[in-house]
């Protein structure tokens, strides 16, 4: 896989992962459904992200160590990507708390 492949599975992995948690009324995706209400509560959706959030970053540092030598970060590159992350989350968020449903 090229360098340019990687950067773009690993932005198309970060737009999804973002997402999956106002989409999906399940714990992680493929548990169950909350008991107690009809929908996750807002904790819990961002409790999802914070785990998606370091399954992607493990997926990036996969592909960086296949492509080479390891970069090491600092504090200031765990903020620019935990700040896209949420940016990328935006339309899930917008679905699930701004927009109108039917009943």
């Amino acid at each position: 896989m090229t360098q340019t492949a990687s950067v773009w599975l690993v932005i198309l992995a970060a737009f999804l992962a973002a997402n999956l948690p106002f989409f999906s009324e399940r714990w992680m995706i493929a548990g169950p459904h909350p008991a107690h209400k009809t929908s996750k509560p807002l904790w819990g959706r961002l409790l999802e992200l914070a785990v998606l959030y370091v399954v992607v970053g493990a997926l990036a540092l996969l592909l960086e160590q296949r492509a080479g030598q390891i970069y090491p970060q600092g504090w200031e590159f765990y903020a620019v990507t935990i700040t896209l992350f949420l940016t990328l989350a935006f339309p899930g968020f917008v679905y699930r708390y701004l927009g109108k449903h039917r009943s």
